[in-house]
């Protein structure tokens, strides 16, 4: 075993020996520029490594640019996005403001064409019931609101008050199964009854067999009932089936949306009774 060792050993020594005689011998021999072996060798060895590192060196900081450049496009997309969604809710807002401009321009040329005295009022809430069209209005006894004083749009007939408060009031949609309103065809001047049904749609009753009646023909109040204003629209006829004394059944198309209505007007001096 000891025997072994000392062999290896001599062997490594030899070895040893060998690579000194050979960095001994570069060292002395020039290449053919004049540079000794051992330092072109180093130098070469030197010059791979060098080089490796730097390549290394340049990915590695061409990564982290990357990386900073795409978290830089991250929080300016973020940035846009959020100045996008600002502009759309400003664009929003703008055009609620225009449209409830027109609607009021709307309401005040109305307001001025009519003959008599009305007050303005905002629709700020609707009827929580589906069996009783109604709607609340931001008026009432304090701006001389009273129980059914006429209610109107620029489109035509909304209803009537039926309870107003200090600073608010119900108002009776005209679509109301309770609700009704003299009226006439204003072509013929065929007279009967609007009555409310509870759905979107209006029926004209009382009206004689032989009255002059035609789909498309428009319907307006005939203030014989002391609430309405007389010639205020009420809507078209849309549909006629007629009986043996009179029209059974007379569909009208009410003119209002009263889904949409934002703002009416409140008729304050009663109507005159027609002759």
């Amino acid at each position: 075993m000891a025997l072994l060792d000392i062999r290896q050993r001599t062997g490594y020594l030899f070895l040893a020996v060998i690579v000194g005689h050979l960095i001994l011998i570069s060292a002395q021999v020039n290449t053919r520029r004049g540079v000794p072996m051992l330092e072109a060798v180093t130098f070469g060895v030197f010059a791979e490594v060098q080089r490796g590192s730097s390549s290394l060196i340049d990915k590695t900081q061409d990564s982290w640019q990357n990386y900073l450049a795409l978290q830089q496009v991250r929080v300016e997309n973020e940035r846009l996005k959020l100045e996008v969604a600002r502009l759309q809710v400003g664009l929003q807002r703008e055009r609620a403001v225009a449209e409830q401009s027109r609607t009021l321009q709307q309401l005040l040329d109305f307001r001025s064409s009519v003959a008599f005295a009305t007050t303005g009022a905002t629709v700020i809430a609707g009827g929580a019931s589906p069996d009783f069209r109604t709607m609340t209005i931001d008026k009432g006894t304090g701006e001389g609101l009273r129980p059914d004083m006429a209610v109107i749009a620029p489109a035509g007939v909304v209803g009537r008050v039926i309870m107003p408060a200090t600073r608010a009031s119900k108002v009776q949609l005209l679509i109301d199964r309770n609700a009704a309103a003299g009226a006439l065809v204003e072509r013929s001047r065929a007279q009967g009854v609007v009555e409310g049904t509870g759905a979107e749609v209006l029926r004209m009753n009382y009206v004689s067999g032989v009255a002059d009646v035609k789909v498309g023909d428009q319907v307006v109040t005939s203030g014989i009932e002391g609430i309405y204003p007389k010639g205020f629209v009420i809507g078209q006829i849309e549909s006629i089936e007629r009986g043996a004394g009179e029209f059974s059944a007379i569909v009208i198309r009410p003119s209002v949306d009263f889904a949409s209505l934002e703002a009416v007007l409140i008729v304050l001096t009663p109507p005159v009774a027609p002759e």
